[in-house]
């Protein structure tokens, strides 16, 4: 069980000091670099572009997760480095957790996509009713039943809403499961046959670029707000560089063609921080090997300025 802390409504509308957490792990997603993602993230400028904006850091928290012992046992090809992930979660809920109760509003940099069970771990600590925009190329809502490859940041998403046997419930402190009608999937290109029939049956938003080519980001983000913000006492951001075209963001792990654009992914960072609802951040997937001259990284800093608050003008 995490510590106790007082609960309350975090927004940097609010002027709230952001707690930098750093989340240094790869094991989800199989691929070494994502480690790397946020140190790379803040020597692309992090702390420098938030002090620019006028916004209160309240300092940096690196989780010490577990790291590379050995390969992922035969028992566990369906799910690689279970407990290693697991471990992961509970680590960084906990400061997720704790950050929350101080009043301060978490802005978490991975690392792959599968830290994500451990800051909604912490988050449902606090929140008994979460809103959820999911950001990425991919559903991630697979389960050791339907994935390809057995990396558990494709199941990160399944494991908050309750689908699959490891889930928010198996990590200690975690509250309720996210609501399937609070979450909204943005940006969507690359989905596996059981993902599509799970969306489908259980009838989660999930703008695909199809609907964002369609409708245009604004419609799309309106919505999106409108859902995930809809009677919930927080609204998460969860921001996999992925979403974004490759011509953008080349240094992420899976990149998929025909993403996002620069400026659709700030108008989307723009509208969020308009709304006022937005209560945490991270930023996941940035893989400084794959990166050209720290582009993604700058990137990561950018959108989180802008969802932050930084305007143009």
């Amino acid at each position: 069980m995490f510590s106790q802390a007082e609960n309350f409504r975090s927004c940097p509308e609010a002027a709230k000091k952001i707690q930098l957490i750093h989340a240094p792990f790869w094991l989800g997603c199989g691929r070494a670099g994502a480690e790397l993602g946020p140190e790379s993230i803040m020597e692309a400028g992090m702390k420098r572009q938030l002090k620019n904006m006028n916004l209160e850091l309240a300092g940096e928290i690196v989780v010490d997760v577990p790291r590379l012992a050995a390969e992922p046992a035969p028992a566990l090809a369906k799910m690689k480095y279970l407990p290693e992930v697991k471990e992961m979660a509970g680590l960084l809920g906990e400061q997720v957790y704790r950050t929350v109760g101080a009043g301060l509003f978490p802005l978490v940099m991975g690392g792959d996509h599968s830290i994500a069970i451990g800051t909604l771990a912490g988050l449902t600590g606090h929140y008994s009713n979460l809103g959820l925009i999911w950001f990425d190329a991919h559903g991630d809502l697979n389960t050791e039943e339907t994935t390809p490859s057995g990396n558990i940041h494709g199941m990160s998403l399944a494991a908050a809403v309750g689908r699959g046997s490891f889930t928010l419930k198996d990590i200690a402190g975690a509250g309720p499961f996210i609501r399937k009608e609070n979450v909204v999937i943005v940006g969507a290109r690359d989905l596996d046959q059981g993902e599509k029939e799970f969306i489908r049956a259980e009838g989660i938003s999930c703008f695909t670029m199809h609907e964002i080519d369609r409708l245009g980001i604004h419609a799309v983000m309106e919505q999106a707000i409108a859902i995930a913000g809809r009677g919930t006492d927080g609204l998460h951001i969860s921001f996999d560089l992925d979403c974004l075209d490759p011509t953008e963001a080349c240094g992420v792990g899976t990149p998929v063609p025909g993403g996002l654009s620069y400026r659709e992914a700030h108008y989307a960072m723009e509208l969020l921080a308009e709304s006022g609802l937005v209560t945490s951040l991270e930023l996941v997937e940035v893989n400084p090997l794959l990166d050209n001259s720290r582009r993604t990284a700058r990137l990561a800093v950018e959108l989180a300025a802008s969802a932050l608050g930084k305007r143009i003008l």
